[in-house]
């Protein structure tokens, strides 16, 4: 018997419920329902750039406007509900995981450690030792603190000083910890005076880890292949991944078609047995429009984005301006279950304005009143979050060939 065929339309509301965003975005966010967010999330992923507002700040923004930046430095700084570390890039993430990320720590170690010596060559655990010795000396540090007279490397990441660099090995690899941002800058402290001691002293294994993380990517995609699950927190690869999905296929896992809507042909996928009885009772994703960070986790895989709702998205951040086909950093906008286009926008801090530079429309999505009206609604309520006194729009913004009238 052929796997059951999972419709494209039911796989987008069940990803868009998982991914946060068939909550009611007006519903009072406490902290802890912000902490319950950020936990039914997995993580918030952490980006420097800000030209309208931080990536976890427009995350959590858009999906409950009533969220506050203060409640989240609450939890991270104050409260310890929350740690930063690394999941496939620098991320917020749940305190109780914490257990998991030191049988992560053990990998990180033996990875880093080569490839850093490589790039700081003589000394480098002389360094590493030396940094760690201060800190617990002097408590904790900036890298702005740290490397006086030091040369940056010339091939090394991010071009950064030796201390820096043992700054963040010790941060990969589970020594340091993060005890709070000053500005955007990472403070460093040494572990045991930021995570609190109940999640330190677990001894789990790779198998648990494993486990751990091959269920909770599961249980935040609903659908997925090995490499889904093995990249969704990082650290756990294909071949666990795939060998975790043998060994349960058919307890409790069962294999799926997904259909696609961008015209490929569907994609096989693991999925829970209770997927039936899940895909019924899923609530609809609310017809608002909403803008989404470039980083938000619906649009972290970009092939599965084509796959189940037909729109391409790249970051252009790299891209020579030259080359762009749409700008620097340029926002997708969802609509409902559907992702309607994109707008290429900034928050112009001396003017007090949220400047608006172009708007691209996907094929067949017409500017009609109605969907102006909500662009207008969502831009307002960003203007809000943000500060903006106002929102200004650039001459001939509407950019999209493909927009069509009517909708």
């Amino acid at each position: 018997m052929p796997p059951p065929a999972i419709p494209n339309a039911s796989a987008r509301k069940l990803l868009l419920h998982l991914q946060g965003l068939s909550f009611a975005p007006r519903r009072k966010l406490t902290r802890q329902g912000l902490l319950d967010l950020i936990d039914h999330l997995g993580y918030i992923q952490l980006d420097s750039i800000n030209t309208v507002e931080r990536a976890h700040h427009l995350i959590l923004f858009s999906r409950n406007q009533t969220y506050r930046r203060g409640d989240l430095t609450h939890l991270l700084e104050r409260q310890a509900a929350l740690f930063e570390n690394w999941t496939h890039d620098a991320a917020v993430i749940p305190t109780h995981f914490y257990p998991y990320w030191r049988v992560r720590f053990v990998q990180e170690r033996a990875q880093l450690r080569e490839r850093w010596r490589k790039w700081r060559r003589d000394g480098f655990e002389e360094m590493v030792e030396g940094v760690l010795q201060q800190i617990r000396q002097s408590g904790p540090v900036m890298a702005r603190h740290l490397g006086d007279g030091q040369k940056k490397a010339a091939d090394g990441w991010w071009d950064w000083h030796p201390s820096k660099t043992a700054l963040e090995y010790l941060w990969r690899t589970g020594e340091l910890a993060v005890a709070r941002r000053d500005g955007f800058q990472k403070v460093y402290d040494l572990t045991e005076r930021v995570i609190p001691a109940q999640h330190c002293h677990d001894r789990l294994c790779r198998d648990d880890f494993v486990d751990w993380a091959c269920n909770g990517a599961l249980d935040r995609l609903g659908l997925a292949k090995p490499g889904d699950l093995a990249q969704f927190w990082g650290g756990v690869t294909v071949e666990e991944a795939a060998a975790w999905c043998r060994d349960r296929l058919g307890k409790g896992l069962i294999e799926v078609l997904v259909e696609s809507a961008d015209g490929s042909k569907p994609r096989p996928a693991y999925a829970r047995e209770s997927l039936p009885e899940t895909l019924r009772d899923l609530p609809p994703a609310p017809k608002r429009l909403r803008v989404l960070s470039p980083f938000d986790p619906l649009l972290r895989d970009r092939a599965r984005t084509e796959r189940l709702f037909d729109f391409r998205y790249r970051i252009e951040v790299f891209v020579p301006e030259a080359k762009r086909q749409y700008g620097y950093y340029v926002f997708p906008l969802l609509e409902g279950d559907r992702l309607i286009g994109r707008i290429d926008m900034k928050h112009l801090r001396d003017h007090g304005a949220l400047a608006v530079k172009g708007l691209w429309l996907e094929p067949g999505r017409g500017f009609t009143r109605g969907r102006r009206d909500g662009l207008d609604a969502e831009l307002d309520r960003l203007r809000r979050f943000i500060g903006a006194e106002r929102v200004s729009f650039q001459d001939g913004y509407l950019r999209s060939s493909a927009v069509q009238p009517g909708s």
